[in-house]
């Protein structure tokens, strides 16, 4: 498989994919878009979902667990990877491990008062060019903070921008990961001197106060580091799988990674 077959250009979005002698069609490609409507690219989401479907489909097939002519459904699935991947599973020094290099991840009743500036992502606006804006009005609300709420009014894509940007109180668990890192992963206040990425599009973020949360015991939280950690091997090994099925495969307009090295035996 060649350079061209592992990513897709924007031009090559209008072209069905194929993985082997299999052809996704756009209007299948379409169909699967409205499973992504949150992705800044559903396309090319659901090109590269159906894509991995079907590469793990073509393998439950060769391994005969899959009649040729049949969708791949959640049992084969979980059949295929159960005989083709090893997970280990934690241990209680590496739950202990992981409770003490994060530290503020166990930390019970934390709020945070917080307000931002959406620059929404949208197939209108370049994402170049989007993140040019935001970091114009970055830079613009660093010499001047306290414009903060009138700009918010002006410039965020967010029904907040109504309040001057104002999200309320906050607790773990209320946000995407990547907002809520930057809101409880730091102590910072105030106006955040970087840009917040994160699938909705460039946040900028000010953090107006913080309530101390207290400890939870590892006793309490074991079980759920221990999921955790069950699930984050899982996901990081099927990445794996799916990139050396890629790379054995004869991909067109694929959207997805090749490995050039068998990570996973």
């Amino acid at each position: 498989m060649n350079a061209d077959s592992q990513t897709v250009a924007s031009a090559e979005c209008n072209a069905p994919a194929r993985v082997n002698h299999v052809e996704i069609d756009l209007k299948a490609i379409a169909e699967e878009s409205r499973h992504h409507a949150d992705d800044p690219a559903p396309s090319l989401a659901a090109r590269r979902a159906l894509v991995v479907r079907e590469l793990l489909r073509q393998r439950a097939v060769e391994l005969a667990l899959l009649d040729a002519a049949s969708p791949l459904d959640d049992d084969v699935l979980d059949a295929l990877l159960a005989r083709e991947l090893r997970m280990p599973e934690p241990t209680p020094e590496d739950c202990r491990r992981f409770y003490e290099q994060h530290p503020t991840r166990f930390i019970r009743n934390e709020i945070v008062y917080a307000s931002h500036i959406l620059f929404a992502v949208t197939d209108r606006v370049p994402l170049a060019l989007l993140r040019h804006k935001a970091e114009e009005a970055l830079n613009a609300l660093l010499r001047e903070p306290e414009t903060f709420e009138a700009r918010a009014r002006e410039l965020s894509n967010c029904p907040s921008a109504g309040v001057g940007g104002s999200l309320g109180q906050l607790m773990r668990g209320d946000t995407v990961p990547e907002f809520e890192s930057a809101l409880f992963d730091s102590p910072d206040e105030g106006l955040l001197p970087r840009l917040v990425r994160t699938r909705f599009g460039f946040h900028l973020v000010r953090v107006e106060r913080r309530v101390a949360g207290e400890p939870m015991a590892f006793e309490d939280v074991a079980d759920d580091i221990a999921r955790f950690l069950v699930e984050r091997v899982r996901h990081k090994s099927i990445q794996q799988y799916v990139s050396i099925l890629a790379s054995q495969a004869a991909l067109e307009n694929a959207a997805v990674e090749a490995a050039t090295s068998p990570l996973v035996q």
